[in-house]
């Protein structure tokens, strides 16, 4: 049985989406039970051949033209894309991958098209951080389908509360197969390489340009933690994908060079999946400053590499962490400077909390369970189908 998934964004951009959609449809077609297919906009640095599933491209501009104009012809654009696509392919079952993408699909289901064809939506946002014409077309379109999935209890609660009119399940999100297995060896091979001593302490970034990484305060929370006299270096990972971002790294940079020095940032950008997990292993505190998250990626796969994480409390992300005494708000940064300090001076509390959030990536984020969980929902959907 064939599985369509609709997406708005390259799938080898980084990003909780692509990078989820990937390793699940990486873990089906070992499973076996399903044949994926992923329609994306064209690659940006892979081949198809990298892939064990297909990959089907489109036509895309970037989505978040400033033009208005602009991101109407886009629109228009991936509706043309998602009808020929689907038409081609003939999917049992489609599933939307990005809220964009469902108000692309939705345009076409709520005239009626692909009645045949149930289809489900992982909601990767938050019920509340929507405008309201587009919550307005994810509930039209919503009715139409076999189910939401959302990746964290939080976001199921906000939907159900809001009358969403469809079945909700709880999937959370996973990462790449590449952080299935810790090599405690690799933590000195990379020190080593970046010029970190054994006593060195090293705080985490890692993320892609977008608002709602609140990259901006990040500079903020160094100084914090500079002028609270915590001795420490920053490793910094970013991935850019639109114009505008080279400038934003910029300035985030020199915002942190200016309280801890040039010779104290490690700048990374553009890592590959065996890039970024290694990246974790220099890490003893992984810091997250979303303002907005509905899980948090990064925060799993800095947990697969027993990093203690640090993180705001926005969205999904205490649901995620499990730990109060790690979440803090921007009115709370005196807790976020005197948890770190404690981290970085006491390395019993260190080595319990990195013990700490590696089993609970063990216990809860793990690829396989991932990959059953949306076995067995798939196979539910597929199988109502055939009774209806």
């Amino acid at each position: 049985m064939k599985i369509l998934y609709l997406m708005e964004y390259p799938i080898d951009l980084p990003g909780g989406g692509q990078l989820s959609t990937w390793t699940l449809c990486d873990g089906l077609v070992k499973e076996g039970s399903f044949e994926p297919v992923v329609a994306c906009p064209k690659l940006l640095n892979k081949k198809m051949d990298d892939f064990s599933f297909r990959v089907v491209e489109y036509d895309s501009d970037e989505n978040r033209e400033r033009n208005k104009a602009a991101r109407i012809l886009n629109f228009l654009s991936r509706i043309k894309s998602f009808l020929r696509i689907v038409r081609k392919e003939k999917p049992d079952l489609i599933h939307v991958s990005m809220s964009e993408s469902l108000i692309t699909y939705g345009f076409l289901r709520c005239l009626g098209m692909f009645k045949d064809i149930p289809f489900v939506y992982t909601d990767r946002g938050l019920a509340y951080g929507y405008r309201i014409h587009s919550k307005l077309c994810i509930k039209a379109t919503m009715k139409h389908s076999a189910g939401m999935i959302c990746t964290t209890e939080y976001n199921k609660a906000l939907w159900l509360k809001d009358k969403i009119g469809t079945d909700v399940n709880v999937i959370p999100n996973t990462i790449s197969p590449v952080f299935n297995i810790y090599d405690p060896g690799r933590r000195g091979i990379m020190r080593d390489k970046y010029g970190i001593a054994d006593n060195e302490f090293v705080i985490g970034f890692a993320g892609r340009i977008s608002e709602e990484k609140d990259w901006d305060f990040v500079p903020v929370l160094v100084r914090e933690l500079k002028e609270g006299g915590v001795d420490f270096k920053v490793a910094l990972v970013i991935s850019v994908y639109e114009e505008q971002d080279g400038a934003i790294v910029e300035r985030i940079r020199k915002g942190i060079a200016a309280s801890i020095g040039e010779d104290k940032l490690i700048y990374m950008q553009d890592l590959s999946q065996a890039e970024i997990s290694d990246y974790y292993y220099m890490v003893d505190v992984f810091v997250m400053s979303s303002m907005f998250e509905s899980f948090g990626k990064a925060a799993v796969e800095a947990m697969s590499r027993r990093c203690c994480v640090v993180s705001t409390s926005a969205g999904g992300l205490p649901e995620v962490i499990g730990k109060e005494e790690n979440l803090y708000t921007k009115e709370s940064v005196e807790k976020f400077v005197k948890r770190v300090k404690r981290l970085s001076t006491d390395p019993e509390e260190l080595e319990r909390d990195r013990s700490f959030f590696y089993d609970r990536y063990r216990n809860l984020y793990t690829t396989q369970a991932h990959v059953m969980r949306h076995v067995m929902l798939y196979k539910s959907i597929l199988e109502n189908r055939v009774k209806q």
